[in-house]
């Protein structure tokens, strides 16, 4: 460990006199690397470490490291604090296509958030981490890239022209790991963006503000649906989780209505419809 800091220190030595030497500053563009949280230095020595010993991240959390399977069922904490310190945002656009959760309109779930890119555009690692996939599916995500991140994280990035990564790959924050693109399914240039913890799915917007480049605040808690948790001396009950109904031939909206004991109205309401519309087989229905 000592010959390991040494050599940490001596880089570190060789980088500041090759900057001082150029007459430039020694830290690199902020643009890229969001250092404006405290205990910085300590994160990033950690992280150094990590790579080093070839450590997975948050190997105390998961049970299996394995470069494949993005979604899986797995035991969820009640609550977890998941550190959003030492960021970088995924792309400088700030543009967002389409937004987490139930689509009426493409009658299915989105796990991420969209936003528009440029084919080419780079893509960077939102924190440090280590790549568990980078694949490729032709009728989904195209080009895509899952990285598990030492704050207990996954970040996904999909539809990429390029995967400039590969699996079981150390990266750090702001480092370059695609290009923007159009693979897989998709209508359109843009960065398809999850942020996943434990295999669970988390609207990106409560971590990453894409309008403003920054995230939410220093750490965002996440609270298992429908677990208590005590705030200001009162006891409360997190939300449920949404749950969906995928539609068979014969399916009516009384029927499922009736199926899971909520009024049609709920369903309506949740999915964007009347008494009108038509329901199709195949298709996804928020009920809850």
């Amino acid at each position: 460990m000592r010959s390991l800091i040494s050599k940490i220190g001596i880089v570190v030595l060789l980088v500041a006199t090759a900057g001082i030497a150029r007459g430039q500053d020694v830290m690199p563009e902020p643009v890229r690397l969001h250092k404006s949280m405290e205990a910085v230095d300590t994160l990033d020595l950690h992280s150094m470490l990590l790579n080093e010993a070839n450590v997975i991240p948050s190997d105390d959390m998961y049970p299996v490291w394995r470069n494949s399977g993005v979604h899986y069922n797995s035991v969820l904490p009640d609550s977890f604090r998941i550190d959003l310190r030492n960021y970088a945002m995924p792309t400088t656009n700030t543009k967002i296509t389409d937004v987490f959760g139930y689509r009426p309109r493409r009658k299915r779930v989105h796990n991420g958030l969209d936003v528009k890119v440029q084919t080419g555009d780079t893509i960077y690692a939102a924190f440090d981490g280590k790549v568990r996939i980078a694949s490729f599916q032709r009728r989904g995500y195209g080009h895509y890239i899952v990285v598990r991140h030492n704050n207990g994280i996954e970040t996904l990035y999909a539809h990429l022209s390029k995967r400039l990564v590969k699996e079981n790959q150390n990266v750090k924050v702001g480092d370059p790991i695609g290009l923007g693109g159009n693979s897989g399914r998709s209508s359109g240039s843009h960065l398809h963006f999850e942020t996943i913890f434990m295999g669970k799915s988390i609207d990106p917007a409560e971590m990453f503000d894409f309008k403003n480049q920054k995230v939410t605040g220093e750490n965002y808690l996440y609270r298992k649906p429908g677990s208590k948790y005590v705030e200001n001396g009162k006891v409360k009950t997190a939300g449920p989780e949404p749950k969906y109904h995928k539609v068979k031939s014969g399916d009516t909206i009384e029927r499922i209505a009736r199926k899971y004991g909520v009024s049609q109205k709920q369903i309506f309401d949740l999915n964007g419809l009347n008494s009108r519309s038509v329901i199709r087989p195949g298709q996804s229905l928020r009920y809850q």
